[in-house]
């Protein structure tokens, strides 16, 4: 059965309340300094970043690697419009074995004059680009681009059809997510729980996925790329990325920069930009004081929570509209609002409301469904359906924004695994390491910066404690010298991917150019503004760049 709209089916980044704040693991991992293989290098900021040189991790042709570069894939019909392949890729990129995994792709074949072939891929990490083309190509690309290019998803590895990770089933799945840890947040007897619920994970997955969970990172995900593209017969890669994507599609443009076509990122995520700073609105002045490994972490939970006022104001002030028979339940004043909000989260802690199929939804269940409904403004009127359910101790609407989130059906089946490869990657990313005084700093800045949503971010290291592989490799910020032109893409008001990350990952990347929407919501490109839309295309099917940064609005 069809879930909820999914903020135009575009996979949360790093998000989920069950994984407790691996939200910026990618990042933290490497910028903590937890990867302690990694050698040490200066961070743009002068703090003790610590990476490894992306050439380093260019995999060398020859050999064994020669054979997986030379295959012809067979497309078949699919889907009804579709046609579907596969290719086999390396378990280990760092070492060519015998051992190989198999990569899904799925092609939607231009509806006019092809012009070449675009890779998509949706975000996550975790995210099925085979299930994100097959839903509907329209909310892929706009009808120009699908006229002209062959769109290609693909399910990275660790997801959906390439290799999936397997950890549980339906009923235990729900269990991990959706289980209530009675404890305060902070606690020792909830950092206890997390850590035992965190074992219990790890043993599943490593169990049920095999020796291919210690190799789903991000370096190797985009290395298969180039086998994607050497397997299409292009020279070089188009490619469109979302969200996560986007840092995918930068990971990739630092390792084959000679290979990058034209390239879009939208949505940016950029683990390496450590000069993000609290607005006034954040925080008092000089009253900032988080470590710059948590950067994305609270810039993240900021974005949710200007997400979340802004929601509060546009309800106040349409408090004479009716959604339904429903009115804005918060007709008083911005903070009265705050705290009425944060009532909300009290009270699903202390008086946990029960779903028909049994489900208990606490705090950490409802945080989920509020993050869920940031995503599209869309989805605000919703969301004011769901407090006024939530008010009456019904619990109806909030599930159904978690399972969208959390991807799971109304029947209680998961549409794919992930969520699971989500966190499966993030942790092979991060490592197992914990780190709870930098936990206790962190949680401390997030109530500050974030005080409504914020605490539901912190401890994000706990869930990985369990692990036993990682973490992998993480490289110093590529420029991807020797690429073309490559836009990207920034909304203002994302919540999800900070605006600033989008600017930062444009000074980055040598043939970056930023693409401004002035605007609420996750991501910009084909949502319905002309102005993003009209840009995109121009480079897309003509190579046009804009001379400076045309600020959609």
């Amino acid at each position: 059965m069809a879930q909820m709209t999914s903020a135009r089916d575009r996979v949360r980044l790093q998000r989920s309340r069950a994984i407790r704040g691996v939200i910026a693991i990618i990042a933290a991992s490497s910028l903590a300094g937890c990867s302690g293989v990694l050698s040490g290098s200066a961070g743009p900021d002068g703090s003790n970043y610590k990476g490894i040189s992306i050439a380093s991790l260019r995999p060398h042709r020859g050999g064994a690697l020669d054979a997986y570069y030379g295959q012809k894939p067979v497309w078949t019909p699919c889907h009804v419009h579709f046609q579907c392949t596969t290719i086999k890729a390396p378990v280990n990129w760092q070492k060519i074995t015998g051992q190989s995994i198999s990569l899904a792709l799925i092609k939607h074949p231009a509806t006019g004059t092809p012009t070449g072939d675009l890779l998509v891929n949706p975000g996550g990490p975790g995210g099925s680009g085979v299930d994100f083309v097959e839903e509907g190509v329209d909310g892929v690309v706009d009808r120009a681009i699908a006229a002209h290019y062959d769109v290609i998803g693909f399910d990275p590895r660790g997801v959906g059809a390439s290799a999936p990770v397997t950890c549980f089933d339906n009923k235990d799945q729900d269990t991990y997510l959706y289980g209530v840890n009675t404890a305060a947040i902070g606690t020792t007897k909830w950092i206890a729980n997390e850590e035992k619920k965190a074992r219990t994970l790890a043993a599943a997955c490593d169990k049920n996925t095999g020796p291919v969970l210690g190799h789903i990172d991000t370096v190797s995900a985009a290395e298969d790329m180039d086998l994607i593209r050497s397997a299409l017969g292009d020279t070089r890669l188009n490619y469109l990325g979302y969200s996560y994507g986007t840092f995918l599609g930068t990971i990739y443009a630092g390792l084959f920069p000679q290979s990058v076509g034209k390239m879009v990122l939208d949505g940016a995520d950029d683990p390496w930009g450590l000069d993000y700073q609290p607005t006034p609105d954040d925080v008092p002045a000089g009253d900032y004081a988080v470590d710059p490994a948590d950067v994305s972490t609270v810039a993240q939970a900021v974005g949710f929570e200007d997400a979340l006022v802004d929601y509060l104001e546009s309800c106040q002030t349409n408090v004479s509209a009716t959604v339904g028979l429903l009115r804005c339940p918060f007709d008083s004043t911005l903070a009265n609002a705050k705290r009425r909000v944060e009532g909300f989260l009290a009270g699903a802690d202390k008086h946990p409301l029960v779903a028909k199929d049994g489900r208990v939804l606490d705090a950490a269940s409802l945080a989920t469904a509020i993050d869920d409904s940031l995503y599209d403004p869309d989805d605000w009127s919703k969301l004011t359906e769901m407090f006024a359910q939530v008010e009456d101790g019904d619990p109806t609407i909030a599930f159904q924004f978690a399972d969208d989130y959390n991807d799971r059906n109304l029947n209680g089946t998961y549409d794919n695994n992930g969520d699971l490869a989500h966190l499966a990657i993030g942790c092979l990313e991060e490592g197992p390491s914990v780190d709870i005084p930098f936990d206790r700093r962190e949680a401390t800045e997030l109530k500050k910066v974030a005080p409504i949503l914020g605490i539901y971010d912190a401890y994000g290291d706990l869930v990985c404690s369990g692990w036993k592989y990682g973490p992998s490799p993480f490289p110093n910020p590529p420029s991807a010298k020797g690429t073309g032109p490559i836009l990207v893409l920034g909304t203002t008001g994302d919540p999800a991917t900070p605006y600033a990350s989008a600017r930062d990952l444009a000074d980055q990347l040598d043939g970056g150019h930023l693409i401004t929407l002035h605007g609420q919501g996750h991501t910009a490109y084909n949502r319905g503004d002309l102005c993003i839309d009209s840009t995109v295309d121009a480079y897309l099917l003509h190579g046009t760049v804009p001379k400076r940064d045309p600020e959609c609005r």
